[in-house]
């Protein structure tokens, strides 16, 4: 019989997209993202994508001080591999949003592959009572925003990330960005084999069908070849159908409160780790094993946990 193929499962904690009014279960402070990445991890992920935010308010930051207070806390208690954000929120500039990945120097950094339009505002449909004066603006700003990573952008943070043997997930959000990719990659930016993490089902960015997704795998088979690991998110409601489709055609696959707040139809998520297991199931019902943090690592050659800087 042949081996079970590994599936790596990453789990995006909080994000900067939903707010703390949208559910009750959005992990804020520093406390509640440690707890929520540690069980997370215990469920099953073997990479935790995380982002930061304010003590008072839960606006998304990019001050180190605020992931220094949570790091530490996770690394002792999990294996897992910490992925850092450099998206941190459209609203900042690349230096602002390289300062974590810069001072912790993990073994993996999120980075977008192009500029795009990020439209949040149709969630204010949805959620009238807000709490903070800060989440009505973050949203309704979005309909006049675009996320801005140009190649200047994205060089400069491989080139920064580089020098610290940090590795990138490549944010695919549509086609163009895997071309984009592709270019880094020609030019010597980027080497080795990349971790593209497509992204569906964002305003602005490709959509959830299933054609596009099988797209978007069609067009990175035929751009990396065996050079690259595929790995998707869907946001909201296209979280499971699409890792359950993506997994089925070699994925691997993402999950947590950044990228959608629901566990099934009208039922909130009461943690990542609910997340996680449901994701789990799916994957081993289809016959795959879970890939452990030390597999992920071998899997994206990463350069190991003990070689970052917290």
């Amino acid at each position: 019989m042949a081996n079970k193929r590994k599936v790596i499962i990453t789990c995006a904690v909080t994000g900067a997209i939903h707010t703390p009014s949208m559910s009750p279960h959005l992990p804020v402070t520093p406390e509640e993202i440690a707890e929520a990445g540690i069980a997370a991890a215990d469920a099953g992920a073997s990479i935790l994508h995380l982002h930061a935010r304010d003590l008072d308010n839960g606006k998304p930051t990019q001050d180190p001080a605020v992931f220094e207070r949570f790091l530490p806390r996770i690394k002792k208690a999990t294996d897992a591999v910490i992925n850092l954000t450099t998206g941190g929120s459209p609203h900042m500039t690349v230096e602002e949003r390289m300062r974590p990945a810069m001072e912790f120097k993990p073994e993996l950094a999120s980075m977008n592959m192009g500029s795009m339009n990020f439209g949040l505002f149709p969630m204010l449909n949805r959620y009238e009572d807000l709490k903070h004066d800060w989440e009505r603006a973050h949203l309704e700003n979005s309909r006049d925003l675009v996320f801005k990573n140009t190649f200047a952008d994205i060089e400069k943070a491989m080139t920064l990330g580089a020098e610290n043997g940090t590795r990138f997930e490549c944010e695919c959000y549509d086609i163009g960005h895997l071309y984009n990719l592709r270019n880094l990659m020609d030019r010597g930016i980027i080497s080795g084999k990349v971790f593209v993490q497509s992204v569906f089902g964002i305003l602005g960015g490709i959509g959830p069908h299933p054609e596009d997704v099988m797209h978007m795998r069609r067009t990175a088979n035929r751009l990396f070849g065996d050079d690259y690991e595929w790995s998707v998110l869907g946001a909201g409601g296209n979280q499971m159908r699409i890792a359950a489709q993506a997994a089925a055609i070699g994925g691997h696959v993402r999950v947590g409160l950044e990228d959608s707040l629901w566990l099934s139809p009208g039922k909130l998520a009461e943690s990542n780790a609910a997340q996680v297991a449901k994701v789990r199931e799916i994957l081993e019902g289809l016959s795959f094993e879970i890939a452990t943090p030390d597999e992920a690592r071998e899997i994206l050659q990463l350069k190991g946990g003990d070689q970052v800087g917290f």
